[in-house]
């Protein structure tokens, strides 16, 4: 493991932390951080955006063999597709980082702090701002608005980015072989992807083809 910075929880919370994982490669910065900072941790995966059904088995997949190797628990949520596309209605056409997105991750996080409320988890963060093609301000103000309702729920707004984090999110994923997403997750990023892809003479996206290297 890197040398790293000591993570400190924001003031007035204690742990355990209930971290909702977008993906392996994304999670793996965190986890490392918090079993680094001794902070103890459970992973929330949910993530109904995730399409094809393929796709999805293969992200939980990677971020379940990386949970196991550090005996981090793991919370599989429920696959709520159907909700999902309801819940983006009419936004299909959304631009990526736009309203779309916001549903999506309100979805997300309204269920991980939901989840965090009932079970004793004093604090909730999430592995999707350190994706540098993600709004860290977006995040950032779904997950506090998801915590709102909850007097026993805090969202950890840090942004996992800084001091290396982003760099190191990538040397985990080629150490572990990480899976390499080509796409954020939902079919109309992928419908995207392959148009841009088009346009420019590139293949489209092979679903369960690529993945990190050293």
């Amino acid at each position: 493991m890197n040398k790293r910075t000591q993570l400190t929880l924001p003031e007035g919370t204690h742990p355990p932390v209930l971290m909702h994982s977008c993906c392996a490669p994304c999670a793996g910065e965190l986890m490392e951080a918090m079993i680094y900072s001794k902070i103890p941790f459970s992973i929330f995966f949910y993530n109904p955006n995730i399409h094809p059904k393929k796709e999805y088995d293969i992200r939980k997949k990677e971020n379940i063999r990386y949970a196991r190797k550090h005996q981090i628990p793991f919370i599989d949520a429920d696959y709520d597709v159907e909700k999902w596309f309801k819940r983006v209605e009419g936004q299909e056409n959304e631009p990526e980082r736009g309203e779309r997105c916001t549903s999506c991750f309100d979805m997300r996080f309204e269920k991980t702090a939901y989840y965090a409320s009932k079970h004793g988890f004093p604090l909730i963060t999430s592995s999707l701002g350190i994706s540098r093609w993600k709004d860290m301000d977006q995040i950032n103000r779904a997950g506090l608005l998801s915590a709102s309702p909850y007097h026993n729920v805090t969202y950890w707004t840090y942004n996992w980015r800084k001091k290396g984090g982003a760099a190191r999110m990538y040397e985990i994923a080629k150490e572990e072989s990480f899976y390499k997403q080509e796409y954020c997750g939902c079919v109309y990023s992928l419908r995207d992807t392959n148009k841009w892809r088009k346009q420019n003479n590139r293949s489209s996206v092979h679903i369960g083809t690529q993945y990190y290297s050293k």
